[in-house]
C-alpha cells in the first residue's frame, strides 16, 4: 500500500506544476483583455454643420498693373536734366526729364515775333479796307499769312511741350534708361510707370462653365511669395470669345493692392467661387473610405458608434453629407483610427469648429 501512494507522487506533482505553468501563461491575456476593455480613447471632435458650401473652380493668373506705360522720348535731342529716381511714386503731370529747348525756344520768339508784325499789318489792312484806300484781296492774303504763323506757333509749342516728359498718371517708376547729357531719338526708352494701386488677374476657365460665371463675383488668390496671405478681389469683365483652339474663355478680375504687395507679372492661383449653397457637411478628416463605401465615428454618451455615410461633392478640407448624419451630431476627426464601434472614448471638441 505504502508503495502505490509513494508511486503516485510525482505524478500529483507534476500536474501541479502543468496547471501553474497554464495559469501563468494564460494570466497575462486575460489582464490584456480586461485593460483593453476598460482602455479610454482619446479622440477629438467637431459638429456636424448646416452652412454655406461654395462650389469653387481653380485656375492660374497672371497679374497686370491697372495702368502701365513705356516713357519714350518723342525726338531726337539731348537730355538737359532727370528729375527722378530709380522706383520713386510720382503724381500726374510731375516732370521727370527735360531735353535740349534752346532751338525750339529761339523758334517759338521768332514765330511770335513774325506774327506780331503779321497781325500789326492785319489791322492796318481792315482800317485800309473800310475807309476804301485798299483792295480785300490784300487783306485776306495777309489774314491767311497771319493764320499760318498762328498755326506754326502752336505747333513749334506744342514741340516745346513734348520735350518735357511727364507723368502721365500716378504710379510707381521703374529703372532710368537715360542719363544727362545722352542723346536720345525718338522711341528710346527713358523708365516705365506702373500704377500698382489696383492688380488686374487675367485667367482662363473651360467653356463649360461659362454660364456659371458673372461680372461681380468673388475670387481668392494666392502668390507663393505671400503664402499665408489670401487676395480678395472680383470678376470685372468676360470675353465675348471661347478661343477655339482651348476651349477656353478669358476671365478678367481685379484685386486692391493698398499694401503694394502684387507686382505685375505675378503667377497668382485663382479660387473661383460659383455656386454657393448651405447644405451638411464634415471635415473631410472625419471620413474613413472602405470598400466603395465611408464610414464615420459619432461620438454620443462616451461612446464611439460607427456610422456609414453617403459623401456629395468635396473641397479642401470639407466633404458635403448627402446621408447619415443629422446636424449637430459630433463626429470624430482625430484618433478614429484607433476606434471600433462601441469603444469607450473621452471627447473634446476641435478647437477651429
Amino acid at each position: 500500500m505504502e508503495n502505490t501512494n509513494s508511486s503516485r507522487w510525482p505524478l500529483l506533482l507534476l500536474a501541479t506544476a502543468l496547471v501553474a505553468v497554464l495559469t501563468y501563461l494564460n494570466w497575462p491575456q486575460e489582464q490584456n483583455k480586461l485593460s483593453r476593455s476598460a482602455r479610454v480613447t482619446s479622440v477629438v471632435t467637431a459638429p456636424v454643420l448646416m452652412a454655406d458650401f461654395s462650389d469653387e473652380f481653380e485656375a492660374l493668373g497672371t497679374t497686370r498693373a491697372n495702368e502701365q506705360v513705356i516713357l519714350t522720348a518723342q525726338y531726337t535731342d539731348i537730355v538737359e536734366s532727370i528729375h527722378f529716381n530709380d522706383g520713386d511714386q510720382v503724381k500726374r503731370g510731375q516732370v521727370l526729364v527735360e531735353l535740349s529747348k534752346d532751338e525750339e525756344e529761339a523758334r517759338i520768339a521768332e514765330l511770335q515775333a513774325n506774327l506780331d508784325i503779321a497781325q500789326a499789318q492785319l489791322k492796318r489792312f481792315e482800317e485800309l479796307v473800310n475807309r476804301g484806300v485798299s483792295s480785300v484781296s490784300q487783306r485776306d492774303e495777309q489774314r491767311a499769312k497771319t493764320k499760318a504763323l498762328k498755326a506754326q506757333l502752336k505747333s513749334a509749342t506744342a514741340v516745346l511741350d513734348n520735350l518735357t516728359i511727364k507723368a502721365p498718371f500716378d504710379g510707381q517708376l521703374g529703372f532710368r534708361q537715360v542719363s544727362t547729357g545722352a542723346l536720345v531719338s525718338n522711341g528710346d526708352k527713358i523708365t516705365s510707370l506702373d500704377d500698382i494701386s489696383l492688380i488686374k488677374v487675367d485667367f482662363s476657365i473651360p467653356e463649360r462653365f461659362i454660364n456659371t460665371i458673372e461680372v461681380g463675383q468673388s475670387i481668392r488668390a494666392r502668390n507663393v511669395a505671400f503664402n499665408d496671405t489670401l487676395f480678395v478681389g472680383k470678376v470685372t469683365s468676360i470675353s465675348p470669345r471661347v478661343d477655339a483652339t482651348t476651349r477656353t474663355v478669358q476671365v478678367r478680375a481685379e484685386i486692391p493692392n493698398d499694401n503694394g504687395k502684387l507686382r505685375p507679372g505675378m503667377l497668382m492661383s485663382i479660387i473661383l467661387q460659383r455656386d454657393v449653397e448651405k447644405l451638411l457637411q464634415i471635415p473631410e478628416s472625419a471620413v474613413i473610405p472602405f470598400e466603395e463605401t465611408h464610414f464615420v465615428f459619432v461620438a454620443k454618451d462616451g461612446v464611439a458608434k460607427r456610422m456609414n455615410i453617403e459623401i456629395g461633392r468635396r473641397k479642401p478640407g470639407t466633404v458635403e453629407v448627402i446621408g447619415g448624419l443629422q446636424e449637430g451630431e459630433q463626429v470624430v476627426i482625430e484618433g478614429a483610427l484607433k476606434l471600433r464601434d462601441g469603444a469607450a472614448i473621452k471627447t473634446q471638441l476641435d478647437a477651429e469648429s
